[in-house]
């Protein structure tokens, strides 16, 4: 797809919340998309809340110590 970058990725592991929200909405004023990748449980709600406050998809992935959350902004 014409256009299409990669989503820019944002490490907040060993962050606790809000930090992981905090960088996930600046990250996204200016990009289309986002992979965060945070450590905190809380994150597991924030994130998701985060997103639907602001009309953007996420799409989670749990892995062994972390999850990544993949955000991005309707077309």
């Amino acid at each position: 797809m014409p256009g299409k970058t990669e989503p820019q990725r944002i490490d907040t592991r060993g962050l606790k919340c809000p930090w992981p929200v905090l960088r996930a909405a600046r990250a996204m004023r200016d990009q289309e998309a986002v992979l965060l990748l945070a450590d905190d449980p809380v994150a597991l709600i924030d994130v998701p809340a985060l997103a639907a406050a602001h009309g953007w998809r996420v799409e989670l992935r749990a892995l062994p110590g972390h999850a990544e959350f993949l955000l991005t902004k309707p077309v």
